[in-house]
Order: structure tokens, then sequence, then C-alpha cells
């Protein structure tokens, strides 16, 4: 079975300033999708009460679509390989957008759920495709900043959509929450349709490719494995991290302006590993592992209070921030003649991560306690400094 995987379009026929408007319209796409997918890690709380379900429980809100995402990414690269990208993106993000609208409206925890597995679908096989769609979209030379920019939108939503998400949740309620991203994944919807132009397949990626970048690219590999350490670490412990707050003695209001500081620390780790990946990748691997791991370990003993917690966050959004940028700009080194089955492999790793990360996250918070998530989740970030190796340039 193979997916379709268009070449780059001729400098000649390229408008900047028509292509710099469809790379802002999948921008947006992509972190509303991003946003749809992490929203549920500041609103468990509320959402757990509503529905009745324990806390542990309402993180399958993260850990189905991760899942589902892991899996959908390759497959539906492939099985729609012969559909105009333009309508499969358009569609993949209406699908999103209508599913958030259904969590707002759902009476039944299960009902929610339902609408995560379409959302995970959504997450996946955009992401696959949107990864490199750059190519399609700019002159050549303003490549690498174009795909800086979207998937600059993965790093906004996983920084920032979350704590603005959970602002408005605690403003308004979760359900408004829900709506209010359900219609930016609608808006992203209508961009597309009338600023991204056709885009027909002319390549052919198959299934084979994946497996065949695993066995001849250790440096990938090594990625894969990077990520795949981080990302579990990160949200086992993330997911979790209002009922954290809580137990440290944050009010629930302070909750939400400590998670927009988070999300500020962030943005800055995005623009300063930005600045660092080009010659210093290992560098800024190790430094982002031990910052993690230090961040989380703190925030489990350092004592209760907003003060320590608002630092400790700091730090941690610092870290976290870093690692979109990171590992794909690694992975993308590690493989540049098979870039699209590289992403396609890293978007996997990735989404499959966040669902374990929620999975086991809320195994930990179930039967053991709530620290226990800070702790596990330093034990895996520190493990990427055993992990890590030179990568490939």
């Amino acid at each position: 079975m193979t997916a379709a995987v268009s070449p780059p379009l001729p400098a000649g026929e390229r408008s900047a300033l028509k292509g710099w408007l469809a790379v802002l319209a999948v921008t947006l796409g992509i972190f509303s999708l991003m946003t749809s997918e992490l929203l549920p890690v500041g609103l468990l709380t509320p959402v757990g009460t509503a529905l009745d379900v324990p806390e542990g429980t309402a993180g399958l809100m993260v850990t189905v679509p991760g899942l589902v995402a892991a899996v959908s990414a390759p497959l539906v690269t492939v099985a729609t390989g012969r559909v105009d990208r333009r309508l499969v993106l358009v569609l993949l993000i209406g699908v999103v957008g209508a599913a958030n609208l259904a969590s707002a409206f759902a009476t039944d925890f299960a009902l929610v759920l339902a609408a995560r597995v379409l959302i995970g679908i959504g997450v996946g096989g955009f992401w696959a495709i949107a990864g490199g769609i750059a190519l399609r979209l700019v002159p050549e030379r303003q490549v690498p900043r174009a795909t800086a920019v979207i998937f600059g939108g993965v790093e906004t939503a996983s920084v920032l959509g979350v704590p603005t998400g959970t602002l408005l949740g605690d403003l308004s309620g979760w359900r408004v929450a829900f709506a209010a991203v359900g219609s930016l994944g609608l808006l992203a919807m209508v961009c597309m349709v009338f600023l991204l132009p056709e885009l027909p397949p002319e390549r052919t990626l198959t299934l084979a490719d994946l497996p065949r970048v695993l066995r001849t690219e250790t440096a990938v590999r090594t990625g894969l494995t990077m990520t795949f350490l981080v990302i579990t670490g990160h949200f086992l412990a993330y997911t979790f991290v209002r009922p954290v707050l809580d137990g440290r003695g944050v009010d629930d209001d302070l909750t939400s302006v400590l998670l927009l500081v988070f999300g500020a620390a962030g943005i800055c780790g995005n623009f300063l590993a930005g600045a660092l990946v080009r010659t210093r990748m290992r560098q800024t691997v190790v430094g982002i592992g031990a910052t993690l791991a230090v961040a989380m370990a703190l925030l489990a003993v350092v004592p209760d209070g907003p003060v320590g917690s608002a630092a400790l966050l700091v730090l941690w959004g610092l870290g976290y921030g870093a690692v979109p940028v990171t590992l794909q700009t690694w992975i993308m080194r590690a493989a540049p003649t098979a870039a699209e089955a590289a992403s396609s492999l890293f978007v996997t790793v990735f989404n499959l991560s966040i669902a374990l990360g929620a999975l086991f996250g809320g195994w930990a918070v179930d039967s053991l306690a709530m620290t226990s998530v800070l702790w596990i989740g330093s034990g895996l970030a520190l493990l990427t400094l055993v992990t890590v190796r030179r990568p490939a340039t």
C-alpha cells in the first residue's frame, strides 16, 4: 500500500504572499489540533467532577487520542495517498472541530471518549501530512522558515494553548473551553478552504519505507528513543499537574495563571533551542533531559506554596518548550533522504508517548501517590542522558 508524497513546487510557480497565507492557515490548524489533544490536561478535575469519574480515569481523555493518533499518522497518510492533500487536511480539521463541539455538549464520559477517538484520527493524519507541506507552499529559500512556523503550531499549543484553555475553563466552565477550541478548528478549516492551493499527490510513500528507515538509520532510532523517554516522562507528570498543584496548596484560581507562566517559559525555551540546535544539538538534548528531571524532582520535594511552584514551573516550561523543535530537527537531520518516513515515525512515537504517559500516570495517581508521577517522570527524563548520541550531520 502506498501514500502519495508531493514534490516541491517549482519556484517560478510559487507566490510568496499566497504561500505564507497558506502556511499561516496550516499553522492555525495544527495549533487547534494539538490544543484539542492536550486541553484535558488542565481540565481533568472539573470534567471528572461533572461527569462523575475519578481523575485517573479522566486522564483517558489524553490517552485515547494519543494512541489513536499514533496509529493514524502513517495509516491516514497511506490510505489517502491519491487524494488532494488540501482536501484531506480540510476534512481532518473539520472532524476535529466537530468532535470538540460534541464533547462540549456530552452528558456522559463515554461520549467524550468517542469524540476523543475522532480527535486522535485528525491529529495523527493532519500532523503527518502537514509536516512536509511547506515544500509545496512557499519559494524554496523560505521552506526552512515556513516549516519552523508550522511546527511552531505544535509547540505553541503545547505550552500556551492548554494554559489558555484552562483559564477559559476556570472562568466560564470546561464546556465553554471545549466549544472554543472546536470553533477555532472550524475557523482553521474555513481558512484552509480559501487559502490553500490544490495539492495533488505525485510521488508515493509506502508502508515498507517506515521499517526500512528504522533498520538503516541509527540516528533515527536514537532520536525516537529519546522522544519516547522525554515525552512519556513529561506527560506522565504534566497530565496531572492540576491535581499536583492542588495538593501543594495552590488555589484553583491561581492554577490557570501558573500554567500560563509555564506556557510563557515554554515559548522562551522554544526560541532558545531554535538558536542552539544548529551547532549544539547534543548539548541541547542533554540540557533538556537534565532540566526536566530536576524540575519534576524538585516539585515533589520543595515545600508547598505558589511561589516555589511558580519557579519550578518556569524551569519545567523552559525544558519542555525546547523539546519539539529539538527532536524534530534531530529526526530530520538523521534521515535527510527519507524525511517523510522519518517524520511519520516521529509523529507516531510522539503521540504514543503522550498516550502512555497519561495512561501510566493515571495508574500511578490511583494506585500510588500523586507525587509519584513527578518521580517517575524525572527518572525517564534522566534516562535520556544515557541514550543520547552524537546526531548525524
